[in-house]
């Protein structure tokens, strides 16, 4: 395995390849999140960068990471601990934006365009936002607002990510990782250890309320949809909220129901054997005996943490399994 990291001057005009103490992590999370790098370099006469330094990481001559130094902590010998981030640490920005009529897919294209960030491939969305209004917020939260609205009203799950300097939206089925008869498999031998958990405790509910105040006929229109057998078993574990102009109260009910109507299941991976391909947002296939049940499905990847040690390269995975929740 080869690994290179390269650092450029703020200027543009020179490119360093540092000497790298061994233990480069790489981190990235599904939501809210930029994509993170950190690195030990060793300093010298020669390597002069600073924050806002563009940082590249390449393994095996395919692209990994690029981004910018943004914090950087110096020690009396001579070793600086560095911190860069991908372009999504700029969602970071606060701001207010009115829009209508768009998807979160040309939405994402507007905030690109409005903070000069790269853009790759945006995959429609193809839900319509009628209008909305964010003040004095995250243009991440903005982003994932859309995205919420997009998944409760379609049922699609879309993520947003930086694939090596350019902003990318995928829904998820265009996020496994392999091709069919290759797909990466966590099993019992690619990974050290696991952390399981399944609850009703966190996100699940069993019975979905929304209500419109309807303008027109003066009147407050109620949908809901709910599963019987599981209020038997659980109770009543009910979701409400406020639908806006334009949603279609009972697609959303039905959607949400479908959605949040099951147990959470977290898992942990403990070092297995690293993949590039694998970032928050992938899908994996995971094959193991948890105790309460078998898993053997596809699981959305949460959080993803890769270090890089001379020849070894393993990831830290925190999965939500075939019975996800967002």
């Amino acid at each position: 395995m080869k690994v290179e990291l390269l650092i450029g001057n703020v200027e543009g005009t020179k490119v360093y390849l540092p000497a790298v103490q061994e233990g480069i992590t790489w981190s990235t999370e599904r939501k809210d999140s930029p994509g993170k790098l950190e690195f030990k370099v060793i300093k010298d006469k020669i390597l002069d960068f600073s924050e806002g330094s563009p940082v590249r990481l390449k393994v095996d001559k395919k692209p990994v990471f690029f981004g910018f130094v943004f914090k950087q902590q110096r020690a009396k010998d001579g070793i600086i601990t560095v911190t860069a981030y991908d372009q999504l640490r700029y969602l970071k920005n606060k701001d207010t934006k009115v829009y209508e009529a768009k998807t979160a897919s040309q939405f994402i294209q507007m905030i690109a365009n409005d903070y000069a960030l790269q853009v790759g491939t945006l995959e429609d969305s193809k839900y319509v936002i009628e209008s909305r209004v964010e003040e004095d917020t995250s243009l991440f939260e903005m982003v994932a607002n859309a995205l919420d609205l997009t998944l409760t009203n379609t049922g699609e799950m879309f993520v947003l990510y930086d694939e090596f300097g350019k902003l990318t939206l995928k829904k998820l089925s265009s996020m496994y990782v392999g091709k069919p008869g290759a797909y990466l498999m966590i099993d019992a031998e690619t990974g050290e250890n696991y952390d399981y958990t399944s609850s009703i405790d966190e996100n699940t509910y069993n019975k979905i309320k929304l209500t419109y105040d309807n303008e027109e006929s003066k009147k407050r229109e109620v949908y809901i949809a709910q599963d019987s057998s599981n209020i038997n078993k659980w109770g009543i574990l009910q979701y409400f909220e406020t639908l806006q102009k334009g949603e279609n109260g009972k697609t959303k009910a039905d959607a949400l129901l479908k959605l949040y109507n099951k147990k959470t299941r977290k898992l942990q991976i403990k070092n297995a054997f690293g993949d590039n391909r694998v970032r928050a947002g992938s899908m994996v296939v995971v094959h193991l005996n948890l105790g309460d049940v078998k898993v053997a499905n596809w699981m959305l990847v949460e959080k993803c943490t890769h270090t890089y040690k001379e020849s070894e390269h393993w990831m830290d995975l925190t999965l939500r399994g075939g019975e996800f929740i967002a």
